[in-house]
């Protein structure tokens, strides 16, 4: 008997480790399709994001719409309902991340046992803090969403840094002549890893990093203590139909169950078992030496509740709805600021940081590189949300990708034809540096990469007093501001690199009404 339940759990927990491959295979597949496609239309490469129910509910409490793709959310919970949190150890790719370098570190010794720490309860704090500032309109789910948390980091960090040793790889082998080696590793760079930069690319990847080393500490550490996804699943979880059972007759009370659960779930004793904190790896069946430990279908009235005291419960949800404005300090200024240029199809500021989930989804697809993690541009609530630099790169006049990726609406899906009608900002001339107006210098490069038809660039016939007192009479651009969408190509190519004599605000924004060059009477 005891031979057959081990081969068991060996079958399952390999059935695990193949089926969590597979997912976080398929999980980086999409990322690297979100990528200028041959067509048109990209595909549901963000389907990931819609399987997340914590996404689904803090966005519709924070915006009051529900995005339909989020209803693919319900199969997790009804999942977890019946099954317990296997989409923790079985799906998430955070999680698969996380169990890999635990095993690693496990393997190398630099991890000698696993070290539980009193702090079993702040995940499930920070979940109630997350869904009561939700409530208030205050969306802060994705910095700590595992789903948004892992794009983020591949699309800011991980594939730029791997992008980059790759160059270095394709260098070094061209200089060795080895081109046979160079050549396809350099077409495999372009085409499967991002080739751009991001400005908070150290600062991502460093707390990404973080989040891995935490795993030296015990396995684990960021699915245990941290996550609100697993948070949420766990309170969904408390009645599921898949229960631990324990052979007291031939168990031996040695604890290896407990000590090396991957969810501190903590099997011994078995009246102790907190359902809540099992991730199904069942390593506690196939690590016990007498096989004692067995998992059956049923109910049980033995479940461990949550550990969480109502005054916990409250201060963290006073705390979640004071936080709103201090969150909005300095938001609500007169004059929006001139660098916040959003994606086309960006929803009104309010509306679309109600929404955004700070994924990344659109700054990893956008073909120019232009979309930006924002710093303190949009303020604190407006961390890590797109904004177009033009310094960068600029909006592709005939792409629309941004808005066919983003997973919760945030940015509006939009038809080419109705994309390039949309104004995401105004150009401006820096007379003082613009050569033509400056040094009396012909310059066409704004005018010739203008993309609206007709051109929103175009030429007047200027005098340029010179040093010596002779007078030039060069043609130089002014800007239709009717026809301008503010794309930015303008900005980007222009000739005076380090600080371009035409540049790009957001003022004119198709989004909002207030943002504008001129309002109703402000003559």
């Amino acid at each position: 008997m005891n031979r057959e339940r081990s081969k068991k759990f060996l079958l399952i927990q390999t059935f695990r480790q193949i089926t969590q491959f597979l997912f976080f295979i398929l999980f980086i597949y999409l990322l690297l399709k979100t990528q200028f496609p041959d067509g048109d239309y990209i595909g549901p490469v963000e389907t990931f994001f819609h399987f997340d129910p914590l996404l689904a509910i803090t966005t519709f409490l924070s915006s009051h719409i529900l995005f339909t793709a989020f209803l693919l959310s319900l199969i997790t919970i009804f999942i977890t309902i019946f099954l317990g949190r296997v989409f923790c150890g079985w799906v998430c790719p955070l999680g698969a991340i996380n169990q890999f370098f635990s095993f690693i570190f496990q393997k190398l010794k630099l991890r000698k046992t696993e070290k539980e720490f009193k702090i079993i309860n702040w995940k499930y704090l920070l979940l109630i803090f997350i869904l009561v500032s939700s409530i208030f309109s205050l969306n802060l789910v994705g910095i700590f969403d595992p789903i948004s948390l892992t794009v983020r980091s591949f699309t800011v960090s991980v594939f730029p840094a791997i992008n980059y040793a790759f160059n270095i790889s394709v260098s070094i082998l061209s200089k060795l002549k080895l081109d046979f080696i160079a050549d396809p590793l350099a077409q495999f760079s372009y085409k499967f890893i991002i080739n751009s930069n991001f400005n908070q690319g150290f600062f991502i990847g460093l707390i990404f990093i973080t989040i891995i080393l935490l795993n030296l500490l015990t396995s684990r550490f960021w699915c245990k203590y941290i996550c609100p996804l697993g948070a949420l699943l766990g309170f969904i979880s408390r009645l599921n139909f898949v229960k631990i059972k324990i052979n007291m007759e031939t168990c031996i009370e040695c604890r290896l169950c407990s000590i090396n659960c991957s969810g501190q779930a903590q099997p011994f004793p078995e009246e102790e078992w907190k359902i809540t904190e099992c991730v199904y790896c069942f390593k506690c069946g196939r690590i016990c030496p007498v096989k004692a430990v067995d998992f059956k279908f049923g109910i049980s009235p033995r479940e461990k509740s949550i550990n969480l005291e109502r005054r916990k419960w409250v201060f963290t949800a006073v705390l979640g709805a004071l936080a709103v404005p201090f969150f909005r300090i300095g938001s609500s200024n007169k004059r929006s600021s001139p660098e916040l240029i959003r994606p086309p199809g960006a929803l009104p500021e309010k509306e679309f940081l109600k929404r955004c989930v700070k994924c990344g989804e659109c700054m990893k697809v956008c073909p120019t590189n232009a979309l930006q993690p924002c710093l303190s541009e949009a303020g604190i609530e407006g961390f890590w949300t797109p904004r177009l630099v033009p310094k960068i790169g600029y909006c592709e006049y005939y792409c629309s990708l941004c808005s066919q990726v983003c997973p919760t609406g945030a940015i509006r899906e939009l038809k080419i034809e109705e994309k390039v009608k949309i104004k995401i900002g105004l150009a401006f001339i820096d007379k003082n540096r613009c050569l033509p107006y400056a040094q009396g210098i012909n310059c066409i490069v704004c005018e010739e990469h203008c993309p609206t038809s007709p051109k929103a660039i175009k030429f007047i016939q200027i005098e340029v007093k010179q040093s010596d007192g002779t007078i030039k009479k060069p043609k130089a651009p002014v800007v239709d501001l009717d026809l301008c969408i503010g794309c930015g190509i303008c900005e980007y190519k222009c000739p005076v690199v380090d600080q371009p004599a035409i540049y790009v605000t957001s003022i004119g924004e198709t989004r909002s009404e207030k943002n504008k060059l001129l309002l109703p009477g402000n003559f």
